[in-house]
C-alpha cells in the first residue's frame, strides 16, 4: 500500500480528493483533540466534538470512529507554527501525530492554525459566552475555524483560482 498523502499543499490535497466528500478538521492539543466536519461540497465547517487524549492507540480508535460515522474522506490537521512561520517543538509533535494517522489511510492536509484558537476565543468573548462554556467548546470550534480556512482555499483551487 502506498503511503497516505500528508501535505501542506492545497493543490496536492485537492487532487487526492478529486471526487470531493466530507472532510474532518483536527485541532490537536496536548490534552484534547478538537474535531470538526464539513459538508461534502466543502461549503461550511462546523464543530463536531472534543476527544480527551489518552494513549495514542485509544486516540486513533476514537478518530477511526469519527471518520467512519461521518464518512470522512480526508483530514485537515491544524499545524501550530511560530508567528514567523517557522516550526516549533509543538509543530514537530503535530507532524508526528499526522504521520501516525497512517492506519486511517486518508489524505491529510497540514493547515496553518496560528490564529485559530485566539480567533475563536475572541468570538466567544464577544458573544458573551461564559469562561466555563468557552473551555468546553474552544477545541472543536478551533478545529472548525481551521477546517473552514482550508475548505475556502480548496474551493479556490477547484475553481482554478
Amino acid at each position: 500500500m502506498a503511503d497516505a498523502l500528508i501535505t501542506a499543499s492545497t493543490a496536492e490535497f485537492h487532487a487526492a480528493l478529486a471526487n470531493g466528500g466530507k472532510l474532518g478538521g483536527l485541532d490537536v492539543g496536548t490534552k484534547t483533540i478538537g474535531l470538526a466536519i464539513c459538508d461534502a461540497g466543502w461549503h461550511f465547517a462546523g464543530p463536531a466534538e472534543t476527544i480527551r487524549r489518552t494513549k495514542f492507540t485509544q486516540d486513533l480508535e476514537a478518530l477511526r470512529g469519527f471518520v467512519g460515522r461521518e464518512h470522512v474522506v480526508g483530514l485537515v490537521v491544524g499545524l501550530p507554527l511560530n508567528m514567523d512561520g517557522t516550526d516549533s517543538p509543538r509543530t514537530q509533535s503535530v507532524r508526528a501525530f499526522a504521520r501516525n494517522l497512517a492506519p486511517l489511510a486518508l489524505p491529510i492536509l497540514l493547515w496553518d492554525e496560528r490564529w485559530s484558537t485566539q480567533a475563536v476565543e475572541r468570538a466567544m468573548i464577544d458573544a458573551d459566552v461564559s469562561r466555563a462554556k468557552r473551555a468546553g467548546r474552544v477545541d472543536a470550534l478551533a478545529a472548525a475555524h481551521i477546517l473552514q480556512g482550508a475548505i475556502d482555499a480548496l474551493v479556490n483551487v477547484g475553481d482554478g483560482s
